[in-house]
């Protein structure tokens, strides 16, 4: 019998290879504690004590009195800090001072409303008061549902439900909005772009109806580290609050190492893939039982990483004890995995981000990143899944060969010490706006000079008049539909619907296994996808475009499916403009069509095309906001077609990635098109567009801060030690003309800024 090596031992292995290209220690941290508040209950001090806490972290003590004092807050402090305090201890004090008072709790997703729920309630049963405490989510019961409108002090449910469920029907929930003293909002980072947008509306809905009923809550907002915490706070609840950052909360030493993948091709600076370092790493990790998370950004990958990691640890553990975790898989589905997690059953785990948020999954040694995350807010909440009860920890965090990570990893003070990035949203984007005023006028009528969390929208409503949705009556405006329209309102989602997923070879015919949205689904499940499902490969035979069903079947097969979109745009509007050299960028309204054309079919183990077929499809539209780069200049219009192409392909390929750390924003929220001929302006464009209708302010940023992004990009791709341009830094492998793609695309930028 071998002897299992020790975690501590492991690091000390790390520690001689080659390939950790930087390695940060995060020394152990003591706690930081106060007395208990005076005024704090008796009761639950006792509570408290019971539980071995003599004392408040710093942060939850300052929490405390703030909301005693009726202020909002946003507390911001690491993963696993306890602001779980910060707002069930005054939410129990205000109820104990008054019993009829009631307090809604917001989370972003249901596993963590489902996880508080929990906490809360074993916390109210320890102090031994009555208060009643529920989720009210769509898998709510009907019977259960009439008992938490009428009954319910502290309700907790998500902002979708809050929208389409519990707003229309406000007059069912006038105990709820009469005495509501207390608004949590929970993992406030996550509230950005589109669905930040929507929620902002959400909450302007939510105030309007309390202030029918006389209600005036206070907000607690919590938060991962971002850059502007109480700028996002006030736009997203439309007051000031109170910044609580003072962490007293105890922390473990973390390692945090940088591992960058061998070169396997010199020339064109490949590098070994991602994806199989990461599975080597996990699988040595698992081996010796470990508990280890491996976060992945796409569902795809997460799948195939899941099934090659069962596959390197077969033998030695069962494949029930490596899981994975993603949206599409059914909530109850979810739930058991969590479980599992917490009592040790399953050891390894491979999520996407949907494990970033603070749900209890216990105590993890090891978090393995395969490539950057997209953000260092979103890094670092994911390293917060690992050492959450003050032992040793390590996070792996293993690059890809973009241009991103490249970069991260040539210049670690970046991530280390730079500040977190910016969270932005755009409360009135006019198509979410013109949506969130429908539901509001349904909801109670608008009288004539009423604004809506301070926009004035009087011609908004005159429009909506006009288009016969809304009624001017006696100096207010009625809605006058039968349906009501949050229903057709989607908070997260570009698309209104989604995709379901039908397993066919199930013996329950017919079995639902999971959904995905319309865009994702255009090159995801096409006809002859192969859709992964926790390490289980099944092929679309059949989509029902117009239904929205996708019927799969279980295969056995060595590859995956890869798809393509053709896009195309047309400019409707420019708003702003500015010349850059010879070149022009302009920024305004635009039209994007995409379809899918084609699939790959990849090999597993090596991603080697092993084939293709044509996807049937029709075209999608998005009306959107973007910014378009006209390029000009003598030596761009005398460059060959094949060479300028190049030039554009490389330039949209470097400048998303180096957008996209700018704004804060995922790679897939901030698309770039490059054309050789753009029908707007007749010259080579690039373009970088919000991948939302209406867009949500991200290429507005882009062409704020256009002349740092361009600088950026230069110094990136100058630095980069290919010699002709590589995937690396330009996307492309050199050019074939011989011509260095590299040396063309830093001499383009340099000429936009005039360098």
């Amino acid at each position: 019998m071998f002897r299992k090596q020790t975690l501590s031992e492991m690091i000390e292995e790390l520690k001689k290879d080659n390939r950790v290209a930087y390695w940060h220690e995060i020394e152990e941290q003591p706690a930081s504690i106060v007395p208990f508040p005076d005024k704090m209950d008796e009761r639950i001090k006792a509570a408290l004590e019971k539980r071995q806490i003599t004392g408040l972290y710093t942060h939850q003590a300052s929490a405390f009195a703030s909301v005693m004092n009726g202020e909002n807050i946003v507390a911001v402090t690491p993963t696993a800090s306890g602001k779980t305090f910060c707002y069930n201890l005054p939410v129990i004090q205000r109820h104990i001072h008054r019993p009829t008072a009631r307090a809604l709790y917001l989370f972003p997703t249901k596993a963590l409303a489902q996880d508080q729920k929990s906490e809360i309630n074993e916390f109210i049963d320890d102090i031994d008061i009555q208060i009643n405490s529920y989720t009210y989510d769509g898998d709510t019961p009907a019977n259960i549902r009439q008992v938490v409108r009428k009954a319910g002090h502290i309700v907790i449910t998500n902002p979708d439900m809050l929208h389409s469920a519990i707003l229309p029907h406000h007059t069912k929930w006038i105990s709820l909005f009469e005495n509501l003293e207390t608004v949590v909002i929970d993992e406030l980072h996550t509230y950005r772009g589109v669905f930040g947008s929507h929620v902002a509306n959400v909450i302007r809905r939510l105030k309007r109806i309390c202030r029918y009923y006389g209600s005036q809550p206070t907000f607690i907002c919590t938060s991962a580290t971002i850059a502007n915490p109480a700028e996002l706070c006030k736009e997203l609840i439309g007051e000031n609050a109170r910044l609580i950052a003072n962490n007293g909360a105890p922390k473990g030493k973390k390692h945090f190492i940088l591992y960058n993948p061998p070169i396997v091709n010199k020339q064109l600076n490949i590098r070994k893939p991602a994806t199989k370092v990461v599975n080597e790493l996990a699988a040595s990790f698992l081996k010796e039982r470990i508990q280890t998370i491996v976060f992945s950004r796409s569902r795809v990958s997460v799948e195939v990483i899941l099934s090659h990691l069962q596959e390197l640890v077969q033998g030695e553990l069962s494949r029930k004890t490596i899981r994975g975790y993603r949206g599409g898989y059914l909530p109850n589905q979810r739930r058991e995995i969590e479980r599992s997690l917490r009592n040790g059953e399953t050891i390894g785990v491979v999520s996407t981000n949907a494990l970033e948020l603070g749900v209890d999954i216990g105590q993890l040694q090891v978090c393995i990143m395969n490539g950057y995350p997209g953000s260092i807010a979103s890094s670092w909440q994911q390293a917060g899944r690992a050492g959450r009860r003050m032992d040793e920890s390590v996070v792996i965090m293993v690059a890809n060969s973009s241009p991103l990570d490249q970069y991260l990893f040539q210049h670690p003070e970046f991530f280390f010490d730079g500040s977190p990035e910016t969270a932005r949203i755009n409360q009135d984007n006019l198509i979410i706006l013109v949506d969130h005023l429908k539901c509001a006028a349904y909801e109670l009528p608008f009288a004539c000079g009423e604004d809506f969390g301070g926009t004035q929208v009087e011609e908004i409503l005159e429009y909506l008049a006009e288009e016969r949705v809304l009624h001017y009556q006696r100096n207010k405006w009625y809605w006058m539909n039968d349906a009501f329209p949050a229903h057709n309102i989607s908070l997260r989602s570009a698309a209104q619907e989604n995709v379901v997923i039908i397993d066919q070879s199930a013996v329950e015919k017919h079995r639902v296994i999971g959904e995905m949205d319309t865009f994702s689904a255009m090159t995801l499940l096409h006809e002859e996808a192969i859709y992964l499902h926790e390490g289980t490969q099944f092929q679309v035979e059949y989509l029902d475009w117009e239904e929205k069903k996708a019927y799969v079947r279980k295969v056995d097969v060595e590859y995956f499916t890869d798809a393509n979109l053709a896009v195309q745009l047309k400019v409707l509007a420019v708003d702003k403009e500015k010349e850059l050299g010879s070149s022009r960028l302009e920024y305004g309204d635009m039209m994007v069509t995409a379809m899918a054309t084609i699939f790959k079919k990849l090999k597993l183990e090596t991603f080697e095309n092993i084939g293709s077929g044509k996807i049937h499809l029709p075209e999608m539209e998005l009306h959107t906001n973007g910014v378009a780069l006209s390029l000009g200049g003598e030596e761009i219009i005398s460059l060959k077609e094949d060479v300028l192409e190049q030039l554009l392909i490389g330039l949209a390929h470097v400048l998303q990635h180096v957008a996209c750390v700018r704004v804060m924003c995922d790679k897939g929220d901030l698309h770039a098109v490059p054309e050789v001929k753009a029908v707007h302006s007749e010259k080579p464009t690039v373009f970088l567009y919000d991948r939302y209708p209406g867009g949500v302010g991200l290429s507005d940023s882009v062409y704020k801060q256009f002349a740092n992004i361009v600088a950026d990009a230069v110094h990136f791709v100058s630095a980069c030690p290919c010699d002709n341009g590589c995937p690396s830094c330009t996307g492309l492998a050199g050019a074939n003309s011989g011509l260095s793609v590299k040396t063309l695309i830093v001499n383009t930028l340099a000429e936009v800024i005039g360098r």
